[in-house]
């Protein structure tokens, strides 16, 4: 990660060299205290990388702004901090026009919400509510309005399907064991 971050920033021929030197002596020497508050705001290794290089990118556009003899590490972590804050934000109004959708995309992993999108409606309502939101049997069966025993049935085809089509994700996760 870190060398994407530099080799983003640092290209061979760039006219700049003060500029990027004066950035790799002041920035870069807190690059792993970045990550370190990254993983804790973003609680994902990927996901703080990211914020990370982004932090970086923004930082080095906009090194003209930064005041010599001033604090570099509180100003790439208040950068570090926006960038979090935009990203969380941006999530929020996103899960607004589509609340069902921003929460399984956030509680599940892609393999899961692919295989999910995969079932027929009914099944995929049935697994939803009750696997996702909680729900008993009866409250599905009056949400859907139909009987109990096909809601019981949905959910044990709708589970079996998954589980066909997640067997090898599971297995890699450590949740199933191979057979």
């Amino acid at each position: 990660m870190w060398a994407l971050a530099c080799g983003l920033l640092f290209k061979p021929n760039m006219p700049d060299c003060a500029k990027r030197d004066s950035f790799e002596q002041q920035a870069l020497g807190h690059l792993h205290e970045l990550y370190a508050t990254a993983l804790r705001y973003a609680r994902d290794e990927k996901d703080a990388e990211d914020l990370v290089q982004e932090t970086l990118l923004r930082a080095f556009a906009a090194w003209e702004q930064f005041q010599e003899g001033t604090n570099c590490r509180a100003w790439l972590f208040r950068i570090l901090t926006n960038n979090f804050i935009n990203e969380y934000r941006r999530l929020r109004r996103r899960a607004a026009r589509d609340p069902e959708g921003a929460f399984h995309e956030l509680l599940l992993g892609d393999e899961v919400v692919a295989a999910l999108s995969t079932l027929p409606d009914g099944f995929k309502q049935v697994v939803i509510l009750a696997d996702l939101k909680g729900l008993s049997y009866r409250e599905i069966a009056e949400e859907l309005s139909c009987p109990i025993g096909t809601v019981m049935s949905r959910l044990h085809r709708a589970r079996r399907m998954l589980s066909l089509q997640l067997h090898d994700y599971a297995r890699t996760q450590g949740i199933a064991v191979a057979a």
